[in-house]
């Protein structure tokens, strides 16, 4: 085999310098968690991969700065509730309905619960790739690559914001601002490191929002994000004054708990429209969900 490996899968480590004689050492010292046992189990099955992609074994020499591919795994990973629908499927792009909580790609404490993982299993295609990313608490819309041979064509929709995405959100009021509302902001990482802020300098992040529903005490909102920031919709909202309900993270952070399936964040990836790459045509696609409220009701508070 010739050539650079290469699995959107794959999770990929340079090996740091250092005094140990093979790859096995080197990947114990560098990933403390993972037991000896782990990876000897794991290279066995052929899970551990050198640059070119062939199986390393337990006597691999080591080299510092060499290339190591291996495929994540979580003992005792717990099933995440909820089921994911497939809205559309062709040879070349697929649409899934994500559950809240349910991650689009391995991450931390998952592989396998993950959006990715279950749709490799139940469409048996491993070439699926996501052509981008939702929060973890957020539901709704994700599209994915099916077909490695149109996969730069779809990617270069959302490199050049080519696709209208459309949210929905429920948050407290705000009656003091007139709508549709533009928020334009520099974001920058924060503290602790997988949160957002919002900082002095040229803008970078850009959302418009609507309201489509005023309802006692909660608003539904239509958010729509012209760029694709980290958090974006999320900190836009918290930064005018009605954070997305039900929202851990901003505007302040809460204490870490277990996922709440009982009140789950009020972000909804709800339409997705663009025209497709490949024939022109114009696709259009929304989530089968729906926010779960409450929306206490009014006498007259229709959407205006």
């Amino acid at each position: 085999m010739s050539g650079a490996f290469h699995d959107p899968h794959a999770s990929t480590v340079h090996l740091p310098a250092g005094e140990w004689a093979t790859v096995l050492d080197a990947l114990c010292a560098h990933f403390a968690t993972v037991s000896r046992a782990q990876w000897l189990d794991r290279i066995e099955r052929g899970r551990v991969l050198d640059a070119q992609g062939r199986a390393i074994t337990p006597q691999t020499p080591y080299r510092a700065g060499r290339c190591i591919h291996y495929y994540r795994e979580v003992a005792h990973e717990l099933p995440i509730p909820g089921v994911e629908t497939v809205l559309h499927a062709d040879a070349h792009l697929v649409v899934a309905d994500k559950p809240h909580y349910l991650p689009v790609t391995p991450a931390g404490g998952f592989v396998e619960q993950t959006l990715l993982r279950r749709l490799i299993r139940r469409l048996d295609n491993p070439n699926l790739v996501p052509l981008h990313r939702i929060d973890r608490a957020t539901a709704g819309l994700v599209l994915f690559s099916a077909n490695p041979a149109s996969r730069a064509a779809y990617q270069a929709l959302f490199r050049e914001r080519r696709i209208d995405k459309l949210y929905h959100a429920l948050a407290p009021p705000l009656p003091q601002l007139s709508f549709p509302q533009q928020r334009r902001s520099r974001m920058v990482a924060g503290e602790p490191f997988f949160r957002m802020r919002e900082a002095d300098g040229e803008p970078n992040s850009e959302t418009v929002i609507e309201v489509i529903e005023r309802k006692a005490g909660i608003w539904r909102y239509a958010l729509r994000p012209v760029t694709g920031k980290k958090h974006q919709l999320r900190l836009h909202m918290a930064a005018l004054g009605a954070p997305i309900l039900h929202d851990t993270l901003y505007p302040e952070l809460a204490a870490a708990a277990d996922d709440d399936h009982r009140h789950p964040l009020q972000l909804l990836a709800r339409n997705l429209t663009f025209d497709d790459p490949l024939d022109g045509e114009r696709r259009s696609f929304q989530s089968a969900l729906e926010l779960a409220g409450p929306v206490p009701e009014v006498g007259s508070g229709g959407a205006r």
